[in-house]
């Protein structure tokens, strides 16, 4: 069966979904939000689903929400036979979610019940999961409560950043639409299999003013704040006088006996800072108005800080 495909996204997350969307069906238009300031300068900037939907020739419609009737005939005019929504940023009514024939399906990157909401990524990796994946789920009204059609899972390593599984997992949301599409065009759609009740956990959405490290928490926690963090907001702290942003750090075992936040020892390998337990080896650092350098070069400004 051919498809009449809506699609609806933002961020770089969706644009794969965008483009497997593109090759499994035909997309009629493509929903992103208005273009938003951005830079030093604020000036308004394209979503980059926006910058993919028109260097495909897609028409792109941007409406601040869906509370309008003119808003919605948009959508109906158009005739979908589904809908595909990635990071869109809006929760879409339930008149939205009737309106195509299929209904509308959301490509979600955790393993629901697990890390509904708007910072699965980061929160999965702050919490010191092990593994995450992608959800093809279809869309209900609550938030990210609707059944599951397919999945996908992927392990979380002891050095997987924000920034690296975010683009893991958006090829893999790739995959899992792209084969979702593939079914629902054979006739054989996914069958929906309900959330279970138990395990849900919601990612609430990053706040810069969660970087800051608090040195009496144990190491291995700041070290997956600062994977998580990676590359925003990024962790920071205050050390040695002035204020740091970590971008890469690991846990050590052990304890020195001093306050958290003293500065244990300092070497080309990191700056091994106290924690309420174990140390933390900071190994990647940004002073202010500074860009981001490896220990052993910002030594070289701060040379009394070395230890033997």
């Amino acid at each position: 069966m051919s498809l009449r495909i809506i699609f609806a996204g933002t961020p770089a997350f969706a644009v794969p979904c965008l483009r497997a969307a593109a090759a499994r069906g035909e997309v009629v238009g493509v929903w992103t939000q208005p273009d938003r300031p951005a830079g030093r300068g604020r000036q308004l900037a394209p979503s980059p689903v926006k910058v993919e939907a028109l260097a495909s020739q897609l028409p792109v419609f941007q409406p601040e929400n869906f509370k309008s009737e003119d808003a919605r005939e948009q959508l109906r005019a158009l005739k979908p036979d589904l809908m595909v929504v990635v990071a869109y940023g809006l929760i879409l009514p339930q008149a939205v979610l009737d309106i195509p024939a299929q209904g509308c399906w959301n490509v979600h990157a955790s393993l629901l019940p697990r890390w509904r909401g708007a910072a699965p990524i980061q929160r999965a990796i702050e919490a010191g999961d092990r593994e995450t994946g992608v959800c093809l789920m279809q869309m209900e009204k609550g938030l990210d409560t609707g059944p599951v059609l397919l999945s996908l899972a992927t392990p979380i390593s002891d050095t997987d950043t924000g920034g690296e599984l975010h683009d893991r997992l958006s090829a893999l949301g790739a995959e899992v639409l792209s084969d979702g599409l593939k079914l629902l065009r054979a006739g054989m759609r996914p069958v929906p299999q309900p959330q279970p009740a138990e395990g849900v956990t919601y990612a609430r959405k990053l706040d810069k003013a969660e970087a800051r490290l608090d040195w009496s928490r144990p190491a291995n926690e700041l070290a997956n704040k600062v994977r998580a963090f990676n590359p925003w907001p990024v962790a920071e702290a205050q050390l040695a006088g002035e204020r740091l942003r970590i971008h890469a750090a690991q846990a050590l075992a052990g304890g020195s006996g001093m306050a958290p936040g003293t500065v244990v020892s300092a070497s080309r390998d990191g700056l091994d800072v106290a924690c309420g337990d174990g140390l933390l080896r900071l190994r990647v650092v940004q002073r202010d108005g500074g860009r981001a350098l490896p220990v052993a070069d910002y030594l070289n400004a701060r040379p009394a800080l070395a230890t033997p």
